[in-house]
């Protein structure tokens, strides 16, 4: 028998299988992803990893081996325009760092950070099964009974759902959502430029969303692009030649002339919240847990904080000869997590929702609101540490940079 399974092959699958095996090395734990074995290494897109999650990456001595493909963000700047606007002033600008040489956030391509995962799920014994889905779901007192889409079983005291905002084993647990659609999609593309970006990262607010230019490494940026549904599907849908005019008229011509490389893509856009993320033997993590609107950057960087507050509830109880998968156990990890993503939620939906907005009286109050932040230096070194995770007064040991 398992004494951790986790469902769910990506960043914050592994890294919970990781943190717990790293801390706890006589645990018995395992990973099943429904991908085929090598899919991950066709993953184009990349994701920005705040300074705290980096100290995670740190303990699990991976870091060295990821940063040579990661991009520091050195600047972020915010614009609040029309497209068709010609010059776009600039409200707010963040500097980049949170302390001498650490960055508030880093770019990192997604085949970079599974790749290092993956290694370090090697060298710690860890079993990871491909192409497996999980189809059934049976609690009894001492374990949970998982069965897969081969027909096959596993046991283990405790199972961990980190399968996307779709999340099956949710279902099967009987975890119910708060879910909204927002009528909007993320396109999301890697693009190349003619000129450096110098680690500059920009989000104009457009009247259809957050359109938002993130470095990556080579004079390349990673675009997240919001707009409405129907909108997006016809930007997907159309030749290249359509979509780069499209997106020169969102992205300008200060970085020179732009070319699309890679496969471009959308994503419907809205908000799910589990309203448990826990049940007997059973947690929630990651997009499983909670689905935000990418206008603050954080989705992946929840599932983070998701993972080390677990791992860390998981190892101390171990610690003390307790049951790792007892609801009591299991719900300090859901005190500890649940209002700081309901919070994050919230905070995202009301920023859409104010930027996704043309209405011009709403467009003067909110631009003069980014104006005054801008001339408050303290304000705006708190919103740089909130933004980083820094500053956090109930983070884990593993995003202060601590092992368990």
């Amino acid at each position: 028998m398992l004494d951790m399974l986790v469902v769910g092959g990506g960043y914050v699958g592994l890294s919970a299988a990781v943190a717990v095996k790293q801390a706890a090395p006589h645990l018995n734990v395992a990973v099943v992803e429904a991908a085929p074995e090598h899919v991950w290494k066709n993953d184009t897109r990349a994701s920005a990893v705040i300074a705290a999650a980096a100290k995670m990456l740190e303990i699990f001595g991976i870091w060295n081996e990821i940063e040579p493909e990661a991009q520091p963000i050195t600047k972020m700047i915010v614009t609040d325009s029309k497209t068709s606007d010609p010059v776009r002033p600039v409200f707010l600008t963040f500097d980049g760092e949170v302390a001498e040489g650490r960055p508030f956030a880093h770019m990192i391509p997604n085949v970079a950070m599974v790749a290092a995962l993956r290694g370090v799920c090697e060298r710690l014994g860890i079993d990871i099964r491909h192409g497996l889905g999980a189809t059934e779901l049976k609690t009894e007192d001492s374990h949970v009974t998982v069965t897969l889409s081969d027909g096959s079983t596993l046991e283990s005291r405790l199972l961990v759902a980190c399968d996307g905002v779709r999340s099956k084993l949710r279902d099967l647990a009987g975890i119910k959502t708060v879910t909204w659609d927002y009528g909007q999609s993320g396109i999301v593309a890697t693009v190349e430029h003619e000129r450096p970006h110098e680690g500059c990262a920009e989000e104009h607010f457009l009247p259809a969303g957050p359109f938002a230019i993130l470095p990556l490494r080579n004079n390349r940026s990673s675009l997240v692009w919001t707009e409405r549904t129907h909108d997006a599907d016809r930007l997907i849908a159309a030749d290249d030649l359509v979509f780069e005019e499209e997106l020169e008229r969102r992205f300008g011509h200060k970085l020179g002339a732009l070319k699309v490389i890679g496969d471009k893509r959308a994503f419907p856009l809205g908000l799910t919240l589990a309203r448990a993320f826990v049940a007997p033997r059973f947690a929630l993590a990651g997009d499983a847990a909670h689905g935000i609107h990418p206008i603050s950057g954080q989705g992946l960087n929840l599932g983070f904080k998701d993972v080390a507050a677990l791992a860390e509830t998981i190892v101390e109880a171990d610690r003390l000869g307790l049951d790792i998968g007892s609801i009591n156990i299991l719900e300090r990890y859901q005190t500890w997590r649940r209002f700081d993503t309901f919070r994050m939620g919230m905070t995202t939906d009301v920023l859409n929702r104010l930027f996704s907005n043309d209405a011009t009286p709403i467009r003067i109050a909110r631009d003069i609101g980014l104006g005054l932040v801008d001339r408050l230096p303290r304000l705006k070194s708190f919103f740089i540490g909130q933004a980083a995770g820094t500053t956090a007064k109930d983070n884990p040991r593993l995003l202060a940079g601590q092992a368990i």
